[in-house]
Formats: structure tokens, sequence, C-alpha cells
């Protein structure tokens, strides 16, 4: 079933929706179309009791603001990109340097999470489908690009979220989603004795301000190491360069996994809480954010969230690839779809 409820007024003054799908099995996604946001995520227990398990806001005023990018579409690029530029072609296309100097997540004031999407319910499939036209320089990104994100309540206790879409350039296309996971609620606090494994042997080394110097090291008797479950609060603060340069875990994790392939690249366990999050992918690298840069803020039902209360899993091509020719490319040429599935599993 889904449902569909007016969810503010933008500053534009244009009507907003909150679209809430709910399963059999008793798991419940509300989806808004600003910004294609993921608001909550209501995930029963082995007991039945539901919480929900994604920080975020009650009002729509807040998402226009919403600093730390919960429950966001990102787009057209996740991530950063080094010098807020890059070159296609020959051509070279310059991006909002917002970050020191760089591009982080598009636009702060008009990426894909700050635009309202246009909304389909399909109800034979338990799912939303948001879809925007994203003109050619939007951004200064090449390209009129179509582009589709479907939020679907699978039976086995699952969301998945499915991207599409074409350009009529060649042109950069790497979107991902920002929600702020906490297992034992959005309201539960930090989330540093939940245990993480990342299905990678490498990650992607950083310099300062966070960009990838294109080389990928070993996880191997490192803090990075997560192929075998850990608890986050463990070695998040060791005397490690590559932790110490971003307060903590805010990485790219190259995964092991094939790229094209869905496959569970990812997972989180709350043993207080009973849960334990699947992550499932087909794109070659993971960013992995322990939140600890959450500013402290007031969230749904005046919940406080603060350093560490969210973690994020952003499944995405590496961050600055397009800069970087060793790296998978998030390239795509006129006419060629683009396609990704990422799906968080609970039990």
């Amino acid at each position: 079933m889904i449902t569909k409820k007016e969810f503010g007024v933008t500053k534009d003054k244009k009507q907003a929706y909150l679209y809430t799908i709910s399963g059999a099995n008793g798991m419940e996604a509300a989806v808004t179309d600003y910004g294609a946001i993921l608001v909550n995520l209501m995930v029963p227990d082995a007991k039945g009791e539901k919480k929900d398990l994604v920080l975020g806001y009650d009002k729509l005023a807040d998402y226009e603001e919403n600093g730390c990018f919960f429950g966001a579409t990102i787009g057209r690029n996740a991530n950063r990109i080094g010098g807020a530029s890059f070159q296609i072609d020959g051509t070279e296309y310059r991006l909002p340097a917002n970050e020191n100097g760089n591009n982080l997540h598009t636009d702060f004031c008009h990426g894909f999470h700050k635009v309202l999407w246009n909304a389909e319910m399909l109800e034979d499939i338990q799912a939303v489908r948001f879809s925007y036209m994203s003109s050619d320089g939007e951004n200064g990104f090449p390209g009129n690009l179509q582009i589709s994100v479907t939020y679907t309540l699978l039976p086995d206790m699952g969301l998945q979220i499915t991207y599409d879409g074409v350009s009529d350039k060649k042109t950069l296309i790497n979107l991902t989603n920002h929600s702020y996971f906490n297992l034992g609620g959005h309201d539960a606090g930090s989330i540093v004795d939940e245990k993480i494994t990342i299905c990678a042997d490498g990650f992607a080394e950083i310099l300062p301000g966070a960009i990838p110097t294109g080389r990928i090291l070993s996880v191997e008797a490192t803090p990075m190491d997560l192929r075998k479950p850990k608890r986050i609060r463990d070695e998040i603060d060791a005397d490690f360069e590559q932790l110490t340069l971003v307060q903590g875990y805010d990485h790219n994790w190259a995964l092991n996994t094939a790229y094209g392939k869905v496959e569970k690249i990812a997972q989180v366990e709350d043993e207080k809480a009973g849960r334990v999050m699947e992550v499932y992918s087909d794109l070659p690298g993971v960013q992995f954010y322990a939140g600890n840069c959450i500013t402290p803020q007031t969230g749904k039902g005046g919940a406080h969230y603060g350093r560490r209360s969210g973690l994020c899993l952003e499944t995405q091509y590496f961050p600055n690839s397009v800069n970087i020719p060793e790296f998978i490319q998030p390239v795509f040429e006129a006419g060629q779809a683009y396609h990704t599935t990422t799906i968080y599993k609970f039990r």
C-alpha cells in the first residue's frame, strides 16, 4: 500500500508530498518528492517492535537547509571532485568550489537534493519513482540528463534504490543516497558500538581535503581492515594518518565484488537492538562515513543528533574518479544508459 499526503510548501511556493510505502512484513518507507529524500524507514525487530532507523526531520523547511544531507539523493555527482573541475574529451567543466577549493556533492543549494521531482506511485511493485530533467549546464555539468530514482520495498525486509538515467551529451553521472542509519533507532545516540563489515581489501588513499591520490591502499594490518566484523569505536580514533585527516572513518572502500553485479558489500550489526543491516550494490566503491561531523541539532520527534549518531554507506564510483584515469569512470556517452541498484536489507 502507498499513501500520499502534503509535506509542506517550498520557499518558492511549490507543494511537496510525502509518500509512505507499507509492506506486509511491517516495514515502511516514507519518501518525499523534495530532493527524492528518504524521510523515514520503519523496521520491525524480531519481536515486531518498529523503529525508525534513519536520521531526518519532521518538517520540509528543515530539509530545505539539511547541511548534513540527511536521506538525500546526491547528484549529479556524489562525493568530491578535486579542484572543482574535470574534462571530457578536452573540454573543461567547472563546478561550484564549495569545499576548500573542491566540489562536494555537486551543489549545496541546487543539487538533486534541493529540487522538486516528479513522482509516480507504482502500487503493483510497492514502489515510488521520482524523475527529474537536469538541464544542460545545470551546476556546470554537460547534457540534458533525464534521471529517475525508484524506492521499492522488497518482501524480504529490504529497501531497494534504483537509479536510471540517460543524457543527450557525454557526461558524468554518479548518484548516491546519503541516509544516516542507526540500527537502535534514529534517536538512539551514538553508533560507535555497532559492528561493521565491508567486503574490501583496499581503500582510496586521501590527501588533506579528502581528495583521493589515485592509489588504492591495502587494508591489511590497519584500522581500515573491516573484512571481519569490527566495533566502530575500536579503531575509529586510532593514531593513523588517514583517519586523523577526516576525524575518523570517512573513506571510499574499493569493493571486492564484481562491478555491474548486485552483490553483498557490507553489513552492520547492533547487538543491543538485535538488528542487522546488509548492503548490496553493483558499484565499485562505498563511502563509509561514521557521522564524525554531524552538527548538534534537533531531528525527528525532538531527538538530539550529534557527532556519530548515524552512519552512511554510500554506494558510488570513487571520489574524483573523473580526474583519475586509473579508476573506473562514471562517464557515460550520449544515449548510454546509466543504471545502478543499491539494497539495504534488514534482519
